[in-house]
């Protein structure tokens, strides 16, 4: 879809938006991002915004129902139905955050049918890396994603994915607030690590530990910061001691607010995922001026370039990882120049700025081609 419009008239009362999705309540990148949005939206005079969680945190003894396995899933999803009947009515715009596979069908699905019931412009705001297995294994998932007017996704990667199964989608890029991010030009780097993903499979962080301990015989007081928590916490904890590392500190899951700080304290970024979209964390690290290393997977080689603002190797493969952190570590002029480089193309294309026009041309777009289709089905419209 193409975003042509011109913003409302001044005259016009503001557009309604209803962004649904995670509250910071679960740890990951898409809480963050979906905060970080709603606080830029909301001050837009052009736009009215709201927030449902798709978590919503329930009172008393229903609190307490959500802290029991399955039951729990029940029962939220009770309540966050019930909080779109009782919401959407009053809202133009349903800007729904979408993960895959179950959380497809748990979150984005109900928004998008209770928005449709209501007559809303609807937006699907997809973010999974997974999609292209999504997308070709889970039936439903097609002609449920058809349910949106406009989909958004925050990569060309994406874009391409969506395209590969006959799906259009726009992508508008991840930004990150660089005011709250100290930069340090890196010209030369001391062997200070840093890992900043969830524990989880996907994100492979043992590829990481592994690499690190490769980079530790050679460089002894090299030390290694994990944060982050998950499914996979304990296991690699024990992966550590196994392996006899120093110096690794499991910090768990950080606030957003203290992000900054390790950034700043790093000098090397190691990222070691098999399935990714468009990492948070990678354009965070480029604000910060922290020198990138990490796989290719998914959507990484759309906003890395190998020797360029990142050092890239193929997923899985923790020897290469080493060598390209050990390069890091010997070589100042490649660390300035990434430094630098990735800076500048944080500075470009990741702040707001460069997406908040995007975000309204979106929303004037979707509302616009939502009030066509709808036009088209009454009777008498040709």
């Amino acid at each position: 879809m193409s975003a042509t419009l011109e913003r409302r008239p001044a005259s016009e009362r503001p557009l309604r938006v209803c962004l649904v999705g995670p509250s910071l309540d679960i740890v990951g990148g898409q809480a963050i991002i979906l905060d970080r949005l709603r606080r830029r939206l909301e001050k837009l005079p052009e736009l009215e915004v709201s927030f449902l969680p798709v978590n919503p945190r329930l009172p008393g003894p229903f609190g307490a129902l959500q802290r029991i396995k399955y039951l729990r899933t029940v029962v939220t999803s009770a309540a966050y139905i019930w909080s779109l009947l009782r919401h959407l009515g009053r809202v133009d715009v349903v800007h729904a955050f979408s993960a895959s596979y179950w959380s497809f069908l748990l979150a984005p699905v109900p928004a998008m049918c209770v928005g449709r019931l209501f007559g809303k412009t609807i937006v699907l705001n997809y973010r999974s890396g997974e999609a292209d297995d999504h997308l070709a294994n889970w039936k439903s998932a097609i002609p449920l994603a058809r349910l949106a007017h406009a989909t958004v996704v925050p990569s060309g990667y994406l874009v391409d994915v969506f395209r590969t199964h006959g799906l259009h989608a726009t992508a508008i890029f991840n930004f990150v607030e660089v005011e709250r991010i100290p930069f340090r030009q890196r010209n030369r780097a001391q062997p200070t690590f840093l890992s900043n993903r969830n524990l989880e499979p996907l994100y492979n962080v043992a590829c990481t530990i592994r690499a690190f301990a490769r980079v530790q015989r050679e460089v002894p007081n090299a030390t290694l910061t994990v944060a982050g928590d998950g499914a996979e916490r304990a296991s690699l904890e024990t992966l550590a001691r196994q392996l006899g590392l120093r110096n690794v500190c499991f910090v768990g899951r950080v606030d957003p607010d203290a992000m900054p700080a390790l950034y700043d304290a790093a000098d090397v970024y190691l990222n070691s995922p098999d399935i990714d979209n468009m990492p948070n964390s990678i354009i965070e690290a480029f604000a910060a001026g922290l020198p990138v290393v990490t796989t290719s997977a998914g959507g990484i080689p759309y906003i890395a370039r190998h020797e360029e603002n990142a050092l890239m190797v193929t997923s899985g493969d923790d020897e290469a990882l080493a060598a390209q952190a050990l390069r890091l570590l010997r070589d100042p002029d490649l660390v300035t120049r990434l430094s630098a480089c990735a800076r500048q193309q944080c500075l470009d294309h990741y702040v707001w700025p460069s997406v908040r026009e995007e975000w309204l041309r979106l929303y004037a777009t979707a509302s616009s081609a939502a009030a066509g289709r709808e036009s088209a089905t009454q009777p008498g419209v040709a």
